[in-house]
C-alpha cells in the first residue's frame, strides 16, 4: 500500500509540472507577440478586424486578367460606402493637370501653357474615369514593346503624321511600333549601336537615362534590353497620346515639358540625357534648359543631341532653315556647353555628344563666381514647382582631381546592392548605413510576403508598377526584374529628400504631391503600392481625392497593395467598396496582433458606353 501511495503522488507532481511548463510557454508566447505588435498599440482594434475579416485572401479575389470579374465585398459592420458613378465617356483620357482647355488660358512663353495646371477643388471630378469600349489587357512584355491594342489608345493621327519616320503603324486591330524615330527612321537599335561606340552603354556604367521630348519612347524601349532604364517625357500636345502609347507599350514615361519650372527630379540623377529632334531651344534664355540638364546629369554623365542644328551644313535644306540661323543656334549651344565645362567627345553622323566633368577641379572657370552665376540655393534637389534659374549648381567637394563629385557609382547591377554614396557620405539626414541596410532587409521580407499573397507578382502579369511613397527605394530594389519597372514616387511632403538615393541604386522615380493628379494618362499602371500614404497625407487633403486618382491611373483588373495602420485601412476599404474594387484585409507578416495591416485590392473590369450626361461632381 505504501508503494502504491508513493507512485500516485509522483504522477500528481508530474502532471502539475507539465501544466506549469505549458502555462509558462503560453504566457511567454503571448508576451512576445504583444511586444512585437508595437508595445500593445492598437491590439484591440487589430484583433477586432482580424476576427471580422479572418485576414486571409478571399477565394474570389482574382489577380488574373479577364473581362467581367466581380465579387462580393465583406463589410466591417460600418455604415454603407458612398458609391462613385462613372464619368461621361468624354473623360476617357482625362489628365486633370494637363487639361487641354485649361492649358490654353495660360501664356505660351517658355511653354508655360504645357506645364502642370491642376483644377481647383470645385473643378475636380468626383467620378470614375471609364475605359474605352473594347479595352483589353495590354500584351505582355516584350511583345507590348512592338504591339498595342487599337481599342486601348484609339488614335491614328501619328500613323499619318509620322508615317515616313516609322513611329507607329496601324494594322488591323493593333498598332505596330517598328522602333523608328524622327532621327532614326531605320530603327532605334542601330541608332543606339552608334551611340554605344562613344558611350559605355554595354558595361553597366550608363544605367539611368533621361529622354526629353520622347515621342512614343522607342529610344527608351530599345535601351531596356541593354539594361538601361530611361525616364521619357513629352508634353500633351498636338501629337495626341504619345506618352500614352509609351506606357501602353510598357515603357517608363510621364507627361512633362522643359518650360519655366524645374524638372521633378533630383540633382545628379541621370547617367545620360538625350534629345532627338526634341525642338527645345537649348541656347535660348541664357542657356536655361542646358543648365537644368546639367543639374540633373551625374558628374561624368553624357548629353546626346541629334537633329537640328547638328550637321546643319548637310541638312539645312531638308529642315527648311537658313545656314545662318542654324549656325547661330549651334554657336549658342557650344557657348553654354563651354560655360558648363562639358567636354565635347564626338560630332559625327547626325548627333553630337558632350560629357559632364567628373568634378570642377579640372574646370577652374566654373568655380570663378566673379564671372559665373552660381545658384544661391543650397539644396539642388528641391525642384517641385520651383522656377528654373539661369545659374550653375555647385559640384559636391572632392579631395582630388580624380574623384567623382558626390561619389562614383558601381556599374549596374552591382549598383543595386551597393551602399549609395548619398548614404555612405551622410548626405541624407537621419539615415545611416546601418538603418539603410535594415530598411532593405525589411522590404525584402515585405516583398516575400506580398508574393505569397499575390503569386502573380513577379510573373510578368504586372509590368508598370508604381510605389506611391518610395522612401529609400527598397521596395523597388527587392522586386527588381527585367519583367517589370517601378516608378518610385517621393512625396513632396516627405521629411527628407530620398529620390537621389533611389537614382544611385540604378532605379528611377519622380517627385509628386498626392493632393494633385499625377502627370500621366488614365489606365497606365498595372500595380500600385501604397505604403503609409494615407497616414502621411492625413489632414493634408481628402482621402477620396487620392483614391480616385489611384483609380484613374490603374488599369482595369490592376491590383493595389495598401500597407498602413489598421484604422486607416478600415476607412480605405469602406471608400473603395464604392469604386468597383474588390478588397480583402491581410495580416502583417509578423502576425495578427501587429496593428499595421495589408489591404489588397483588384479593380473590376468595366468600360464606358454611357451617352447620357453623368453627374461628374
Amino acid at each position: 500500500m505504501a508503494i502504491r501511495s508513493s507512485s500516485s503522488d509522483g504522477r500528481t507532481r508530474s502532471s502539475v509540472s507539465i501544466i506549469i511548463v505549458v502555462g509558462l510557454c503560453c504566457f511567454f508566447y503571448v508576451l512576445g507577440a504583444w511586444q512585437r505588435s508595437g508595445f500593445g498599440k492598437g491590439d484591440s482594434i487589430a484583433l477586432q478586424v482580424t476576427q471580422r475579416t479572418k485576414c486571409s485572401i478571399s477565394p474570389n479575389l482574382n489577380f488574373e486578367t479577364h473581362h467581367g470579374g466581380s465579387g462580393s465585398l465583406s463589410d466591417l459592420g460600418i455604415s454603407e460606402a458612398k458609391s462613385f458613378k462613372p464619368c461621361a465617356d468624354k473623360y476617357t483620357d482625362y489628365t486633370p493637370c494637363q487639361d487641354q482647355q485649361r492649358a490654353m488660358t495660360f501664356p505660351r512663353d517658355n511653354m508655360i501653357y504645357r506645364e502642370r495646371h491642376c483644377p481647383t477643388d470645385d473643378e475636380k471630378l468626383y467620378c470614375l474615369i471609364p475605359a474605352p469600349k473594347g479595352y483589353v489587357a495590354p500584351f505582355p512584355w516584350p511583345k507590348s514593346r512592338d504591339f498595342v491594342p487599337y481599342a486601348n489608345v484609339p488614335y491614328k493621327s501619328l500613323t499619318v503624321e509620322k508615317a515616313v519616320q516609322n513611329w507607329v503603324q496601324y494594322e488591323g486591330d493593333v498598332f505596330r511600333f517598328p522602333g523608328g524615330g524622327t532621327q532614326f527612321p531605320q530603327g532605334a537599335d542601330k541608332y543606339i549601336d552608334q551611340l554605344a561606340s562613344f558611350i559605355p552603354i554595354a558595361n553597366g556604367t550608363v544605367r539611368t537615362a533621361l529622354d526629353t521630348g520622347c515621342g512614343v519612347a522607342s529610344w527608351g524601349a530599345y535601351l531596356l534590353k541593354r539594361n538601361v532604364l530611361a525616364m521619357s517625357f513629352a508634353p500633351r500636345d498636338s501629337h495626341e497620346a504619345q506618352v500614352q502609347f509609351a506606357l501602353e507599350r510598357g515603357v517608363p514615361a510621364v507627361i512633362g515639358v522643359l518650360g519655366s519650372i524645374k524638372l521633378p527630379y533630383p540633382s545628379r540623377a541621370f547617367d545620360m540625357a538625350h534629345c532627338s529632334r526634341c525642338l527645345i531651344p537649348w541656347g535660348a534664355n541664357d542657356g536655361l534648359y542646358l543648365k537644368e540638364v546639367d543639374r540633373v546629369l551625374r558628374p561624368g554623365g553624357y548629353w546626346v543631341l541629334s537633329g537640328p542644328p547638328i550637321n546643319w551644313r548637310n541638312n539645312y535644306k531638308a529642315w527648311q532653315r537658313t545656314k545662318e540661323d542654324l549656325e547661330e543656334e549651334q554657336r549658342k549651344i557650344e557657348d553654354v556647353a563651354e560655360l558648363l565645362c562639358w567636354e565635347k567627345i564626338s560630332e559625327t553622323l547626325e548627333f553630337a555628344i558632350w560629357r559632364k566633368r567628373i568634378n570642377d577641379e579640372s574646370c577652374p572657370g566654373r568655380q570663378d563666381e566673379t564671372h559665373t552665376n552660381m545658384c544661391k540655393s543650397t539644396n539642388p534637389d528641391d525642384a517641385w514647382y520651383k522656377k528654373m534659374e539661369p545659374c550653375l549648381n555647385k559640384y559636391p567637394k572632392v579631395s582630388s582631381a580624380e574623384e567623382f563629385a558626390g561619389g562614383e557609382l558601381k556599374p549596374f547591377p552591382e549598383r543595386l546592392s551597393a551602399i549609395p554614396p548619398r548614404i555612405a557620405r551622410g548626405y541624407v539626414p537621419g539615415v545611416s548605413v546601418k538603418s539603410y541596410q535594415e530598411d532593405k532587409q525589411k522590404w525584402h521580407e515585405h516583398v516575400q510576403a506580398y508574393k505569397k499573397i499575390n503569386k502573380l507578382l513577379d510573373t510578368g502579369r504586372y509590368r508598370n508598377i508604381m510605389d506611391m511613397n518610395a522612401g529609400l527605394g527598397s521596395f523597388a530594389a527587392a522586386i527588381e526584374s527585367p519583367k517589370l519597372w517601378v516608378m518610385n514616387v517621393v512625396p513632396t511632403i516627405a521629411d527628407i529628400y530620398t529620390l537621389g538615393v533611389i537614382y544611385e541604386l540604378g532605379l528611377i522615380g519622380i517627385y509628386h504631391d498626392w493632393c494633385e493628379a499625377f502627370s500621366t494618362y488614365p489606365r497606365t499602371y498595372d500595380l500600385i503600392h501604397a505604403n503609409g500614404v494615407f497616414s502621411l497625407y492625413k489632414n493634408k487633403c481628402k482621402m477620396e481625392d487620392i483614391l480616385l486618382e489611384m483609380d484613374r491611373i490603374l488599369r482595369p483588373e490592376g491590383a493595389v497593395i495598401f500597407r498602413d495602420e489598421v484604422e486607416v485601412l478600415i476607412k480605405v476599404k469602406k471608400m473603395v467598396s464604392g469604386m468597383r474594387w474588390n478588397t480583402r484585409l491581410v495580416d502583417h507578416e509578423d502576425g495578427p496582433l501587429v496593428p499595421e495591416k495589408i489591404l489588397v485590392a483588384v479593380k473590376q473590369y468595366w468600360v464606358g458606353g454611357n451617352t447620357s450626361k453623368t453627374d461628374e461632381r
